[in-house]
């Protein structure tokens, strides 16, 4: 839908390999087929934290190419790579890069990862992150395994 700008609404997903971020990115693109909209879907990485020592652990480790690899597996898995989702893989914590990516956009999408009990009420931080700081509005997703059955009353 054309919402009077002459441009289709842009709706940015976070992926990171689980099933929350999985089932975002499912929502996100249903929802842009609804609306007429493009989908933007980003992983973030970065090198771990290292406090002046060497990191030989990381000789040999692609970090960027994984990270590039994970978001190929979700959307091709999600899309069954029909190209209409436009993979953005950025170097940074993801709170900030899903933020940066978001700037403009008419949605961002977020998975929840749910723990279960009273922690399933809470959201994580790279979600709470976004929803107290995203400049658009922000859906938050749950995996629907972490979901518990209607029960009967």
């Amino acid at each position: 839908m054309d919402d009077g700008t002459g441009r289709a609404p842009r709706i940015v997903v976070g992926v990171d390999g689980s099933p929350a971020a999985e089932e975002a990115l499912r929502w996100a693109v249903r929802q842009a087929g609804l609306v007429g909209g493009t989908v933007d879907a980003l992983i973030a990485w970065d090198y771990p934290t290292s406090y002046g020592w060497p990191s030989p652990i990381l000789e040999g480790v692609d970090l960027e190419g994984d990270a590039r690899r994970c978001l190929a597996e979700a959307v091709g898995k999600v899309t069954g790579g029909d190209g209409q989702v436009r993979q953005l893989v950025v170097q940074g914590h993801p709170a900030a890069a899903l933020l940066n990516a978001a700037d403009g956009a008419d949605l961002l999408v977020v998975g929840n990862r749910g723990h279960g009990g009273f922690a399933e009420a809470l959201l994580g931080s790279v979600g709470q992150h976004c929803v107290h700081h995203g400049r658009c509005p922000v859906v938050v997703v749950r995996d629907p395994s972490d979901r518990e059955p209607a029960k009967d009353r």
